[in-house]
């Protein structure tokens, strides 16, 4: 029996019975349509996830402070703060490989000026400080050196902190209030959004960190340095290399273990690409269970199917069917099943996954790949669960099947 004829027997007998079918393949339909959804969602997380963290600047390197302990038992990261501005000096006259260097000096205060007050943090930087974090300004302009080594009351807000303050207008000229040191206001930076954990860029003012350091924060030791290179290329090297300078300069014996941690964005992106790769993988994995689902319908339907036409395949034998064409005619039925409920389930999934984004906010990714293998899976179900049903179609024998009632 032809190809061709068979793909025709098999869609006359599909389309009989409409109702049956849909409900056959609405196992199938909507275990598709979960894995579609729930994949966009995982590849979603992750792509904003990456954009996150490039949002953080580019090529760069955290230094920050190790870890101590107490009685034998670690006091966790950044417990054992030496970082001083003379490390970040020595890694900019020292390295070969770092393009950019700023300090970092935290620390937090209310902010007066405006319409108001607002509690913010402030970081004392360098004007390389922008290059590294590859942050543009909306408005003004950022400190340069001369007014780093002067200690000017000069500040640069960020967008957060420039709308609660001076909403609707420009604060540039303008002055603020922090710890009743008055600083004028000379730019607003681009606004950055989230960080991967929730944290607002933008609520933050920048200042030289001479100035934050001797006037706001009081302390001795800075909270982080930063650091990029100029190209990713150069950042394994680079970051041996800040290693080697900052043992130097900590007078750190070879027997004794690093006090300070050097971070690059790529350990970050491969962090957070396993965390959302994992759950991405689960999401799909449990929304499978409904294609396993769907496969037992198709299966407990074609065995029905088998039962009830068990004169006709009779009839086939007796004329010159083989058991082959019977057991392909069956396959192809439930293949046919399986490809259409995941063809239909793809179109649902698409559907769902910009209704879910639309309500939610996020932005779900539904690649070319998901849907291709989402489809061979239904077909592969198909040939799976149709196989003993279309097997014991062919293995019938002829006469007994004409005699059945």
């Amino acid at each position: 029996m032809r190809s061709s004829n068979l793909i025709k027997v098999a869609s006359k007998s599909i389309l009989k019975n409409k109702m049956r079918t849909l409900l056959t393949m609405l196992g199938i339909i909507i275990g598709v349509g979960a894995v579609i959804v729930m994949v966009a969602i995982g590849q979603g997380a992750q792509s904003q996830i990456e954009n996150q963290i490039q949002n953080l600047g580019t090529n760069m390197l955290v230094i920050t402070p190790g870890s101590s302990s107490a009685g034998g038992v670690s006091q966790g990261a950044r417990s054992f703060n030496r970082l001083r501005l003379e490390d970040a000096e020595k890694i900019q006259r020292e390295s070969l490989i770092v393009s950019a260097v700023s300090p970092v000096v935290f620390t937090r205060t209310q902010a007066i000026g405006g319409q108001g007050n607002w509690q913010t943090n402030i970081n004392g930087v360098s004007p390389e400080y922008r290059l590294i974090r590859d942050w543009d300004l909306i408005s003004g302009r950022f400190f340069d050196q001369s007014e780093v080594h002067s200690m000017r009351k000069v500040a640069v807000l960020g967008r957060t902190v420039a709308e609660n303050l001076f909403p609707g207008e420009d604060p540039v000229g303008q002055k603020i209030q922090l710890r009743n040191v008055p600083f004028d206001i000379i730019g607003v930076l681009e606004e950055k959004g989230q960080t991967a954990e929730g944290n607002d860029q933008d609520d933050v003012i920048l200042a030289p960190y001479t100035t934050v350091q001797n006037r706001l924060s009081g302390r001795n030791f800075i909270g982080q340095i930063l650091a990029s290179t100029s190209s990713p290329s150069d950042i394994p090297e680079a970051q041996e290399e800040i290693k080697l300078i900052m043992r130097e300069s900590h007078n750190l014996a070879d027997w004794e273990d690093d006090d300070f941690e050097v971070r690059n964005q790529t350990q970050l992106a491969e962090a957070a690409s396993g965390t959302t790769a994992v759950m991405t993988l689960l999401l799909a994995a449990i929304a499978s269970i409904s294609l396993l689902v769907g496969g037992i319908g198709i299966m407990n339907i074609m065995l029905v199917s088998v039962t009830e036409r068990t004169r006709e395949i009779g009839i086939r034998m007796a004329i010159g069917a083989r058991g082959a064409d019977v057991l392909t005619q069956f396959l192809i039925e439930s293949i046919v099943m399986s490809v259409l409920g995941g063809t239909i389930g793809v179109g649902i999934g698409f559907a769902g996954a910009s209704l879910l984004g639309r309500f939610t906010g996020w932005h779900p990714v539904v690649s070319p790949e998901t849907v291709l293998v989402a489809l061979v899976f239904s077909a592969g179900v198909g040939i799976f669960f149709g196989f003993y049903p279309a097997r014991k179609a062919a293995a019938l024998n002829p006469i007994e099947a004409l005699r059945y009632e």
